[in-house]
């Protein structure tokens, strides 16, 4: 079996260090908000290239935190409206509809699968106040012409760079694109914690300022609340294994560039379309997906031969349940990408024997 994702090979690399971490916080009697947390959010802001990291309980948090910091500075207030891509991981919305915001979802690009600039416009109106770009499968949004938009109409520009760990646009990294950046270290991100975890990275101190509260009850003080905040704080032992994990960060993702450029060159099967890297990108491969007409009959077909894949995702946000009122929307781009979408194993361990199975399965598969 040619697994989708082997996160126990993964981690057994670094398992010596993962051990001295883990036991270092265990002898040190301190677990929360302590030196490991400090050491991680300056590490992860230097490596970010941005001034503040702040650590939080997991990815939706730090957006839900980023957009609840902006209406508490007085930039964002209950009912804006907030643009953000409509093929996104439900997150996205989550976290925009949490601080009652309004969001407006917006076709992809077909080719990227990140948010089309040429829509924006058109969706923008009176009550339009941000724009949530997603760096979906780990390749950064046309951030140039995020920009210009979001200056031409005095908007907030926000990442969720979930996936996109040292991803770059123009040769800045993603978390310094824009305003702020939520960063998500669940098991399976390229950068992974051994449980929940996320960030918060901006250049904004004022920003800084009101999350690093926010994130604890809303004190700036102990016993003293300024905000009505939340629980959400970073802790110890995943910053810990983290700090390890981060140092190996560019070894993986240069090995998930090696696999991308091994399907990129190697399949060659017409009813598969594969994923295209944008101008200025350097993506990191969070996923590998490609798309195909009849996505079943693919997807048994690897299964049949051994090969492990996930659909990334199966249901897109506005036929949700959770948001009933949207089901009347038709977003064909969208709908078309949540229909065939399928993606292919990537990971750091991957060897290339396996991966060039992957290759010459696909390219026998016919309907």
């Amino acid at each position: 079996m040619i697994k989708f994702l082997d996160l126990q090979h993964i981690n057994s690399q670094y398992r010596d260090e993962l051990l001295a971490a883990t036991t270092r916080v265990i002898d040190s009697g301190w677990y929360i908000l302590g030196q490991e947390v400090s050491a991680f959010e300056k590490a992860f802001a230097s490596y970010c290239e941005v001034g503040h990291c702040l650590g939080v309980a997991n990815g939706l948090d730090a957006l839900i935190l980023i957009f609840r910091a902006y209406k508490e500075l007085g930039l964002l207030k209950e009912g804006d409206e907030v643009l953000v891509p409509a093929n996104t991981y439900i997150a996205s919305i989550l976290s925009i509809t949490e601080n009652r915001l309004k969001p407006i979802l917006v076709e992809p690009d077909l080719a990227t699968y990140n948010i089309n600039p040429e829509l924006i416009e058109q969706a923008i109106t009176p009550k339009t106040r941000a724009i949530l770009a997603v760096h979906l499968y780990g390749q950064c949004a046309d951030m140039p012409a995020l920009k210009k938009i979001a200056q031409a109409h005095n908007l907030l520009l926000i990442e969720d760079a979930a996936q996109a760990h040292g991803a770059t646009n123009f040769g800045i990294k993603a978390g310094n694109l824009a305003d702020a950046a939520g960063f998500s270290f669940y098991p399976g991100k390229n950068l992974g914690a051994l449980g929940d975890g996320g960030a918060v990275t901006t250049n904004n101190p004022a920003l800084a300022g009101v999350i690093n509260a926010l994130r604890n009850y809303g004190s700036e003080e102990k016993y003293v609340n300024r905000y009505r905040g939340l629980n959400s704080r970073l802790d110890e032992l995943q910053a810990a294994i983290l700090n390890v994990k981060l140092k190996h960060l560019d070894m993986e993702t240069q090995r998930r560039r090696e696999v991308a450029q091994l399907y990129l060159n190697g399949i060659t099967n017409p009813l598969v379309t594969l994923p295209t890297i944008s101008p200025g990108n350097e993506p990191v491969w969070h996923l590998f997906v490609i798309r195909t007409p009849d996505r079943t009959a693919l997807q048994n077909y690897l299964t049949e031969k051994g090969i492990q894949t996930v659909i990334h995702y199966p249901i897109p946000p506005h036929q949700q349940g959770a948001y009933k009122d949207w089901q009347a929307m038709r977003l064909p781009i969208t709908e078309k990408i949540h229909q065939e979408v399928l993606s292919l194993p990537m990971s750091p361990v991957l060897n290339n024997e396996d991966v060039n199975t992957v290759i010459s399965i696909i390219n026998t598969y016919e309907l």
